[in-house]
């Protein structure tokens, strides 16, 4: 096993984050933010703030006079977002004016004298309230707080001929995505440019809107995300604090630092997930699925920057099973709360959880085992590639293998065997078994760049337009290089992240990074070593058919080990045109960007075990099975890491996490003192395993695992919790499943 090049730095403390760059005479910015979560701006008086020590910018929005930012793509209508609130705020943490100073002190004290005049305006907080009759409008001249809807089917019975129907009502709580290091920017003019450091996901996204927001030719903005400390898709947008830093670096001719403090991450960075979901689920009486309706409603926060995610959950909702008909609509709308966007999953996680507690509320109510009404509904492995109700077209799976092996290791039968009993005995602790099926699609912006060359020296350096937050691109690309080209993994170097490194790049979310990225990677090392392939055959005298990477990292004639070539002989020679064989250019070098077909589909099966105190309600976590399927696994140690992240997110937001407000738009759970999040220690240890279905829509036959882990783990535990309270009669509860939550649901059952 390949251990992770990256570690090294991380463990010691010389990993590099945007706060630990050196940046002589950067001034430290702080923004000033609305305490309101609706109102009117009547003034800001930044003159107190102008004289204070220190103090050498004071920027509300005439200042700095940045434009609107339009809405995403596919919202109807005008909800643009202003770089800093000009006219009115619409939600708390909201950026109004920003003060730079010589120092983090002084221009905290100085931004505490900014004086802001608000008047208060109705907020609309939940999704709900904001289409309900005579609620506030948020953006006026939108005239509505819905900013985008679809309809699929939604007039067709899809329900025709069910003997049974389940319905639920399945409610996504917001989260917050609390990465380990918040957002950040260091932004350096220099030579009529622009150079930002940022801890963000998607490099060059943010050197484009730079260049277009200031200006600038995009030759003229270089940007470079260093190490990044978490993302988790929170970190894909390009935010408005990195457009007033910039303007301020520009207008005060010195380098800008921002770093976000946590409570101001909580209020400032994207939130995720914020959807309802009303999910009908009909049957036969003997359990085949006949159809399903799903109404989806959607909280975007302020400003809509990620309407696209129901529709991704609408692409999802079949989940593991042939369903034959699927209706769905949507509806997506702004409320003044902090806008919601990615988080870790994206859309799918919304879709595997509403499934998966259909599933269970179905087999209540057909008096069947919730696993069994999940066999008999797998879409079964010679019917790959499918098309589902809804159109997505799942490359490979093999869904029942995945879910027999989840339950072998878990030992299913023992453990129902033990539930019986312990409710025969009427104990105190009930004991909960979750099942949770779930299949994820995986591989968004379908292009990547890559390129390959082999320095004079005979090492290799390879460059990506990916950008690593985290999940061991460093590792995982040397690997592949290295393996096309038989030279030894230390001997490889991975470039990212840098727009004046690497000439293009997509970046990372979505799970895309090995299948994308590495298929360029592949080729570009692929050309590399035909390349070298025909130098060496030209040099050696031998045919190329004949000429190949021997295992020991030279080159050289098949059978003959002594008739070969080192990389740095091959490298030397490709640089002398006289030395080269007719046709060949010079260098040893080649790049890519080539396309995967379609999306690819990574599955599973998890099964959480729970022990719920009937007399307290709280929960603990005893055992927690995971067999996550994400086609040929290239590095064991990467994938595991992953899956134990992606698996504590998931059990976190099943028991833990909750971005909440109360009725006038204040959050309540802005800081980690009221933001509960699990320690290690409340966490089980997982069992992991893996099924191995390759996918053939790339040349290494590997689909995304960024993700899967936390889509499969929080439907698991919601399952396990309601069915260690089946037995009293609860049917459903929210999430998160908190003692307090369980408590209620069981004293409402009946149980002292």
């Amino acid at each position: 096993m390949v251990l992770r090049t990256e570690d090294p730095r991380f463990l010691t403390g010389s990993a590099r984050y945007v706060d630990d760059l050196p940046a002589p005479g950067a001034l430290r910015a702080v923004f000033v933010r609305s305490m309101m979560a609706h109102a009117r701006i009547s003034r800001v008086d930044t003159s107190e703030a102008s004289g204070m020590p220190g103090v050498v910018g004071v920027f509300a929005a005439e200042d700095l006079a940045l434009r609107p930012r339009p809405p995403a793509g596919n919202v109807e209508g005008p909800f643009e977002r202003p770089v800093l609130a000009r006219d009115r705020v619409r939600y708390v943490g909201e950026p109004i004016a920003v003060v730079l100073a010589e120092t983090l002190a002084q221009a905290e004290d100085a931004a505490e004298t900014v004086g802001v005049e608000l008047e208060p305006l109705e907020p609309v907080i939940g999704a709900e309230a904001a289409l309900a009759e005579g609620a506030a409008i948020l953006h006026p001249e939108a005239g509505t707080n819905l900013a985008h809807a679809f309809e699929e089917g939604w007039d067709e019975d899809v329900l025709e001929g069910a003997e049974v129907v389940a319905r639920v009502r399945v409610r996504h709580q917001r989260l917050a995505p609390v990465p380990m290091e918040p957002n950040a920017i260091l932004a350096v003019p220099e030579d009529g440019g622009l150079t930002a450091w940022v801890s963000t996901q998607v490099p060059f996204d943010v050197r484009d809107d730079l260049a277009e927001w200031l200006e600038l030719p995009k030759e003229r903005v270089r940007v470079v995300a260093p190490d990044v400390g978490g993302g988790f898709g929170s970190k894909l947008h390009v935010y408005p604090e990195y457009l007033a830093c910039a303007a301020a670096a520009l207008r005060l001719g010195r380098p800008v630092k921002w770093v976000e403090t946590r409570s101001e991450s909580m209020l400032a960075l994207n939130h995720g997930r914020a959807q309802i979901h009303d999910v009908e689920l009909g049957a036969t009486r003997d359990g085949r699925l006949v159809g399903l309706r799903v109404d989806i409603l959607a909280d975007l926060g302020a400003y809509p920057i990620a309407a696209y995610l129901p529709p991704t959950t609408r692409t999802m909702l079949p989940g593991c099973y042939r369903i034959p008909r699927v209706a769905s609509r949507g509806r997506s709308v702004v409320t003044s709360t902090t806008p919601v966007a990615e988080y870790r999953g994206a859309g799918r996680p919304e879709a595997t959880l509403s499934i998966e507690r259909a599933m269970d509320v179905l087999a209540d109510e057909l008096g069947m085992d919730p696993v069994e009404l999940r066999r008999r509904n797998l879409i079964p492995p010679d019917a790959f590639p499918y098309r589902t109700a809804v159109g997505s077209v799942y490359d490979s799976g093999a869904y029942e293998r995945a879910l027999d092996e989840a339950l072998r290791l878990a030992g299913y039968e023992e453990l129902r065997r033990e539930q019986a009993e312990r409710r025969a005995r009427g104990e105190r602790r009930a004991l909960g078994i979750g099942v949770a099926c779930y299949v994820e699609v995986t591989g968004f912006s379908r292009k990547e760049f890559g390129a390959v060359a082999v320095e004079d020296d005979g090492s290799v350096v390879v460059r990506v337009g990916t950008s690593s937050h985290g999940q061991g691109h460093e590792t995982a690309f040397a690997q592949v290089a290295a393996s096309v080209l038989g030279v030894p993994v230390e001997r490889v170097r991975v470039l990212h992240s840098d727009t004046a490194v690497v000439p293009r790049g997509e970046g990372t979310f979505g799970s895309r990074s090995l299948q994308v990225g590495g298929t360029a990677v592949v080729e570009a090392a692929s050309a590399v070593r035909d390349k070298a392939r025909a130098i060496a055959a030209h040099l050696l005298e031998a045919a190329v058919e004949d000429v190949e990477v021997l295992p020991e990292g030279r080159i050289g004639v098949r059978g003959a080990p002594e008739r070969s070539l080192s990389w740095s002989e091959v490298a030397a020679a490709a640089r002398d045109a006289g030395a080269l064989p007719e046709g060949v250019e010079p260098g040893l070098a080649a790049e890519a960007r080539p396309a995967q077909p379609d999306y690819t589909y990574p599955f599973g099966a998890h099964v959480s075990v729970v022990e719920v105190d009937l007399e307290t309600g709280e929960v603990a976590m005893l055992q927690h099975v995971s067999v996550d399927d994400c086609g040929r696994i290239m590095n064991p140690m990467l994938v595991r890491g992953q899956v134990h992240g992606g698996t504590a997110q998931g059990i976190a937001q099943a028991l833990y996490e909750e971005m909440a407000y109360d009725a006038w738009g204040t959050p309540l759970t802005a800081n980690l003192a009221a933001y509960a999040m699990p320690a290690a220690t409340e966490l089980p240890a997982y069992e992991n395993a893996h099924t191995e279905t390759p996918t053939g829509l790339n040349p290494l036959g590997v689909k995304g695992i960024g993700e899967s882990a936390t889509i499969g783990s929080t439907p698991a535990v919601h399952n396990a919790v309601i069915d260690a309270l089946s037995h009293l009669g609860v049917r459903h509860l929210d999430l998160p499943l908190t003692p307090e939550r369980v408590l209620r649901a069981v004293r409402a059952a009946g149980r002292n």
